[in-house]
């Protein structure tokens, strides 16, 4: 059963009365209108803004073989200029609300296990080599034949295991879940906070939690958005008041100073080809073989989740003009090795924008200005904390995990598959993970049940290209690369 068009909400524009920048972005067509799309590129924006922060502190707390280190200021210009140059051109190219940014994991793959074999310009060559190797797989039609090749449940199983995977970032970017130290020897891995939730950025948190589900069950337009904002303004003076200093990445305090002068330093700093010469060329394609899996179903299934929340899907259940969605994505790769940022992709948070009524790569237009901002702004864009722009990300969960009703449960040779996508990707904090094991399933099931005709050739190639994913560490073991 296909996600079916969002109809027409009360402020979309009547039909015949478009401009030029509406039939571009087929914003009316859409059943959208341009406060919806505006609305939808802030509350994408500053779901997603923590990258400005995170992405420094990760890349920039490695050494690299040699002992260097990258710096963090240049490091900051460097995700912010991808994050906007990406966006804007998927916003205008794809015509999908897909925004795209330093693609966390893969950051702390080339961080904590690539950048120790060899030296950061040959780390971010490999990034670059793994973009255009994407790219030509897109020019291809591979990439894009695969999603195709991908049953009807699955694609569902996918957008609801997103959908979970989602709302865990959110418990766990705001605190609401920790991680129990293997000190405590506890068969539990997370908690409830610190065992309790103490503290008045978890108030916060659970406010906006509470804000953000009462004003979407209201239906109130904006709901998102409103919630970010309201629960930052509450958080800025609970910061004033209390002097917290616990939470997190950034804090709701007003700058002194908004303007930091953007330091280009990093751009264009890798070599192509240097990590041949550091490394075993069998490690440098398994290395390379990883990064393409992990960015190729990760974007896979932030494409088809969120667009099928959207209601953007078509009558065969595909993306709209994916090739050009798929081709971009892989284009961000190489920017983000070019810049020296890590590898960009395609950012589930876009959920967040769709939840708020983005239909359309109008919307990116919004998020792509605020990265490009925060070149210059990134004292003032970045004080929302987390414990305010993650009930964002609860409430999106919610929204997406309603796709659960369209899969047969009682065909458990579609619904095993779809159950192990969607429980994977939260338990292992990976998507691709969910993918891979929703796929090895789905051949296994098949053929044991004399049904391997109706398997894809391409799932039967993908699944094992999974299993290789799954053993790549005795793998490695047994050919001595370790």
């Amino acid at each position: 059963m296909h996600a079916s068009p969002t109809p027409p909400p009360p402020d979309a524009k009547p039909a015949g009365s478009e401009g030029a920048v509406d039939r571009f972005f087929r914003i009316s067509e859409r059943g959208s209108s341009y406060i919806r799309e505006i609305r939808g590129g802030f509350a994408t924006f500053f779901t997603m803004a923590y990258i400005l922060v995170l992405n420094p502190i990760i890349l920039g707390g490695a050494e690299d073989k040699f002992g260097e280190t990258l710096d963090s200021v240049q490091l900051v210009t460097a995700t912010a200029l991808v994050a906007a140059v990406m966006t804007l051109i998927m916003g205008v190219g794809g015509n999908l609300p897909l925004a795209l940014a330093a693609g966390l994991g893969i950051n702390a793959v080339v961080a904590f296990q690539i950048a120790p074999l060899m030296s950061w310009e040959d780390a971010m060559g490999l990034i670059v080599l793994e973009g255009l190797l994407i790219c030509v797989l897109v020019m291809t039609g591979l990439r894009e034949a695969i999603m195709h090749a991908i049953p009807q449940p699955l694609k569902q199983a996918i957008s609801v295991g997103i959908g979970l995977f989602i709302a865990f970032i959110g418990f766990v970017d705001a605190g609401f879940v920790t991680r129990i130290p293997d000190a405590a020897n506890s068969t539990v891995p997370v908690q409830l906070g610190t065992g309790t939730l103490t503290g008045w950025p978890m108030l916060v948190f659970c406010l906006g939690v509470l804000l953000t589900i009462v004003l979407v069950a209201r239906k109130v337009k904006g709901a998102i958005l409103i919630s970010i904002v309201l629960m930052t303004v509450v958080a800025i003076v609970i910061n004033e008041i209390a002097d917290i200093k616990a939470w997190g990445l950034t804090s709701p305090s007003i700058p002194g100073n908004p303007v930091a002068a953007p330091d280009f330093g990093l751009l264009g700093q890798f070599d192509l080809f240097g990590s041949f010469g550091q490394v075993s060329v069998l490690t440098v394609v398994l290395l390379i073989f990883t990064l393409i899996l992990s960015d190729f179903f990760d974007t896979m299934g932030t494409v088809v989740g969120v667009t099928a929340e959207a209601g953007l899907l078509d009558e065969r259940g595909q993306v709209p003009g994916l090739g050009r969605v798929l081709l971009i994505d892989g284009a961000a790769a190489v920017a983000g090795g070019a810049a020296s940022s890590s590898s960009a992709t395609t950012y589930i948070e876009s959920a967040a924008g769709v939840g708020e009524g983005a239909r359309t790569g109008f919307a990116n237009l919004v998020t792509g200005g605020l990265f490009a901002l925060a070149l210059f702004l990134t004292p003032v864009l970045t004080i929302v904390p987390m414990q305010a722009a993650a009930p964002a990300l609860v409430v999106v969960g919610f929204l997406m995990m309603t796709q659960v009703k369209h899969i047969d449960w009682d065909r458990y040779d579609v619904a095993i598959p779809a159950f192990l996508t969607i429980v994977v990707m939260p338990f292992t904090y990976s998507i691709t993970n969910g993918i891979g094991a929703g796929f090895v399933a789905y051949v296994v099931i098949k053929a044991c049940l004399g049904k391997a005709r109706e398997v894809h050739w391409l799932l039967w190639g993908t699944a094992a290209l999974f299993l290789v994913y799954f053993l790549i560490d005795p793998l490695e073991q047994v050919l001595g690369i370790k």
